[in-house]
């Protein structure tokens, strides 16, 4: 089974979609940005756990790192259509910017070139 991919400017429109017709309404901008250092939180916890030095517990194994990482995609989008940033436009600037900028910084990085 092929799974679809869509465009980010389509998971604004797919999330914007789902709350209006299934969440009702979005939560304030504020509770949002909580909401997304939640979900950050969570994620850090499992990275801890799979690729740092510490060890699950049990109520850690019901987490899936994809799952976690989905859920700070979907609220970073509703902030994005809640402040009216078009994500797809906003992230092609920032990899020009980044692209501009460290054109040779990071060639030039010895701690990356080892």
């Amino acid at each position: 089974m092929n799974k679809p991919e869509i465009s980010i400017t389509e998971a604004q429109k797919m999330v914007n979609h789902w709350i209006k017709t299934i969440g009702v309404r979005y939560f304030s901008e504020l509770t949002n940005m909580t909401i997304l250092t939640e979900e950050v939180g969570e994620l850090a916890r499992i990275m801890a756990r799979k690729y740092g030095d510490q060890s699950f517990k049990k109520s850690d194994e019901k987490y899936d790192l994809g799952d976690e990482m989905a859920d700070i995609l979907w609220v970073l989008i509703c902030l994005a259509n809640q402040t009216g940033i078009d994500l797809n436009e906003a992230f092609v600037k920032n990899m020009e910017k980044k692209t501009i900028r460290d054109k040779e910084r990071h060639i030039q990085n010895k701690k990356l070139n080892d």
